[in-house]
């Protein structure tokens, strides 16, 4: 996932447009926006999603400052190959076995993997 950010103020008409880099539709899908006024009390919302490396903001009010982050995931050819999995089932051998049992009030038997350092001779 790819992060950016930044500070806009809307004009007179509570409207402002946020330019991003000219490749970030192309390394990018999936977009999420986030929108937090600075300042004030307004309502803000993505009034036009990206396109054309670009979307634009409104509020209800003018002059807001407006703090914005839009992230994206990735869809390059490296990262469509290598895509994160941020959960994977263990090895039923490994069931019920820590990496660090220590943190967790264990013995050092309890790793999934003991050290040579560790094992009873």
């Amino acid at each position: 996932m790819n992060i950016y950010n930044g500070i806009i103020t809307t004009d007179q008409n509570g409207d402002a447009e946020v330019v991003l880099p000219s490749y970030f539709e192309a390394l990018n899908m999936d977009f999420r926006y986030q929108l937090t006024p600075i300042g004030t009390f307004a309502q803000s919302y993505v009034a036009e999603e990206i396109n054309g490396n670009r979307f634009k903001i409104k509020t209800d009010k003018a002059h807001v400052k407006i703090s914005w982050q839009v992230t994206g995931v990735r869809q390059d050819a490296w990262a469509k190959e290598h895509r994160f999995v941020p959960e994977v089932e263990k090895e039923a051998k490994n069931k019920g076995k820590y990496l660090h049992p220590e943190l967790f009030g264990h013995a050092i038997e309890e790793a999934i993997c003991v050290p040579d350092r560790f094992k009873k001779k």
